[in-house]
């Protein structure tokens, strides 16, 4: 019989394995030790600092007051720039009353999945991926989980995902992907496109609840080189009533702890997320949500931010990205995919069974990031903190506190660590 004063649910969530990670690490930067912490999926304000007109924007809402409740759905003004915004610059067509304006991303996920999901329902996710395996728990629903390869770019395929399509309820999927900065091809997001569309005409015909797509797209903005950002209703608008997409500031404008997100999608499932959250009190605050409006609203400050913020994004991906690929070069067991989006770095470490200089045999990856913490002073997370299997012996290295110089130093401690072992 369980003996505790709380909920199954609580009793049994476990918290933030990230979050977890990063705060041991901060505790020893505060301790005093010297740390290259790439662990967070945030930004060090004194390296990307938020825009300095959204800054100013921000700083006037409040000089003038704007400090009482805001509408449940958010400002009328910031959803109608939020509209207008997706439009030019996505291609996407909603309106303002399908868009929810919440405090970040992690909101809008928690109430799509309670909106959406009855206990016992499945839903489809890939691993590694952001905490989906979480709100699984919150939901009283049930994970499906599919373990992704590393020559797919760690994105799930049509052909992987086929198999549990019929038994499911929502899909959830992120692209730029969490924890792997990478992102679908036009080709794989069609073919997984595909197999919902068929899903849900068979569905719609037997008069069956249909299979949802939850698309996290939180990252879209930040894409590299040849890396185009695709998404599920301009691919198939027949989607567009399956269709509920996450999305905000936080990543595409260093605004992390600005919380101002927002969801869209189908308006009868974007009213129930409202009454949702309205309960919750999930909103943004009400000077941050006029500051945004204000700002999206202001193209040529938009556009001269991402350029210089992208830029110097991609210039430390590609400058870690190098830098694995000469140690691989010169026959060190380390590997690395090519970045395409977001702030993270996919990074192979695979260093199990090779002694250490007091002799002890790295067994498994926890003891390999242990080891490189100790030795390299490098901390990244292992890809089992995002429920891939323990014996993954990839890591998310991700650069939003990297500063100017560090790529070098880094890169020579963890050399110098791999010199140590045999």
């Amino acid at each position: 019989m369980r003996r505790t004063a709380v909920s199954e649910m609580a009793d049994t969530l476990i918290g933030s394995e990230i979050i977890k990670l990063g705060n041991e690490i901060n505790e020893r930067i505060a301790a005093g030790e010297r740390i290259f912490n790439y662990t967070i999926g945030d930004f060090d304000p004194g390296v990307f600092p938020i825009p300095h007109e959204l800054e100013d924007e921000i700083v006037k809402a409040y000089r003038q007051k704007q400090t009482n409740y805001p509408p449940a759905n958010g400002l009328v003004e910031l959803r109608k720039s939020i509209s207008a915004f997706m439009a030019k610059r996505l291609g996407l067509h909603y309106g303002a009353d399908e868009i929810l304006v919440c405090s970040g991303a992690r909101p809008a996920i928690y109430a799509a999945y309670i909106t959406l999901l009855d206990k016992g329902d499945k839903v489809i996710f890939p691993t590694p991926s952001w905490n989906n395996n979480h709100y699984c728990h919150l939901s009283g629903a049930d994970g499906i989980a599919v373990e992704t390869k590393p020559e797919n770019n760690f994105l799930p395929t049509a052909h992987e995902l086929a198999p549990h399509i019929s038994k499911a309820t929502l899909l959830a999927l992120c692209s730029p992907l969490n924890p792997t900065g990478t992102s679908f091809t036009k080709k794989a997001l069609e073919e997984i496109c595909a197999l919902v569309v068929h899903e849900n005409r068979h569905r719609v015909a037997a008069g069956r609840k249909p299979l949802y797509v939850l698309y996290d797209q939180i990252y879209w903005v930040l894409t590299y080189g040849d890396t185009v950002h695709y998404d599920p209703v301009r691919l198939f608008p027949e989607l567009k009533p399956y269709v509920v997409y996450i999305d905000g500031l936080s990543k595409s404008f260093a605004a992390t702890g600005v919380r101002v997100g927002w969801t869209f999608g189908p308006r009868e499932i974007v009213d129930k997320m409202k009454a949702i959250l309205s309960h919750i009190g999930a909103w943004a605050p009400k000077a941050e949500q006029i500051a945004s409006a204000r700002y999206m609203n202001n193209e040529a400050a938009v556009d001269q931010f991402l350029t210089t913020f992208k830029k110097g994004i991609e210039h430390r991906l590609e400058g870690f990205y190098e830098g694995i690929q000469q140690l691989k070069k010169d026959g060190y067991k380390v590997n690395a995919i090519a970045p395409q989006s977001a702030i993270y770095l996919t990074v192979q470490i695979a260093l199990k069974g090779m002694k250490t200089p007091t002799g002890e045999t790295l067994q498994n990856t926890a003891e390999i990031a242990e080891y490189l913490l100790k030795e390299a002073r490098l901390a990244i997370v292992p890809f089992y903190a995002f429920g891939a299997e323990k014996t993954s012996d990839w890591f998310r290295l991700s650069v939003g506190t990297c500063k100017d110089g560090e790529i070098e130093e880094s890169l020579l401690a963890l050399k110098l660590a791999l010199d140590k072992l045999s």
